[in-house]
């Protein structure tokens, strides 16, 4: 069942960076956290979504937000896969698709998730919503301008 907006975000806990736990939790109360769900790392649309999230990372924290990708890669593939593109955010590992299925993103095709974006709030209230309707096309990457304009209405 997708989440929608308006309704509580489903808290997770993946490894992301040298193999430690994150859970959206820990963010509640203190940040706004954006969700990127990208399907595979390496391929070539994801290897452009993330770069443009990293270019305006000093515009999300602006808004006390942080950016957390995750994909059923592996923590260590994210890891490489982060280190090739530049990417400084944490990079998740849904390997048991936990978070894509909490978030109804997890393709019906394939056991990988959607291209999706998600905006929630310190309260951990989704407030934004993006799901591609094709995660292979690069002219469909969620546009990150809207989300911006999300978080800028959160205090």
């Amino acid at each position: 069942m997708a989440v929608e907006v308006g309704q509580p975000a489903p808290d997770f806990r993946l490894r992301g960076p040298g193999g430690q736990f994150v859970t959206l939790s820990e963010y509640r109360g203190k940040r706004n956290v954006v969700l990127a769900f990208y399907p595979l790392a390496f391929s070539p649309v994801c290897s452009h979504q993330l770069p443009d999230l990293q270019a305006r990372l000093s515009r999300f924290r602006e808004h006390e937000a942080e950016v957390l990708g995750i994909s059923v890669d592996s923590h260590y593939a994210n890891e490489e896969f982060a280190r090739q593109l530049g990417v400084s955010f944490p990079l998740l590992s849904d390997l048991r698709h936990e978070a894509g299925e909490r978030y109804g993103v997890m393709r019906a095709d394939a056991p990988i998730t959607e291209r999706a974006i998600f905006v929630v709030d310190k309260q951990g209230v989704v407030r934004y919503k993006h799901v591609s309707p094709d995660p292979g096309a690069l002219e469909l990457i969620p546009p990150i301008e809207p989300v911006l304009k999300v978080l800028a209405t959160l205090h």
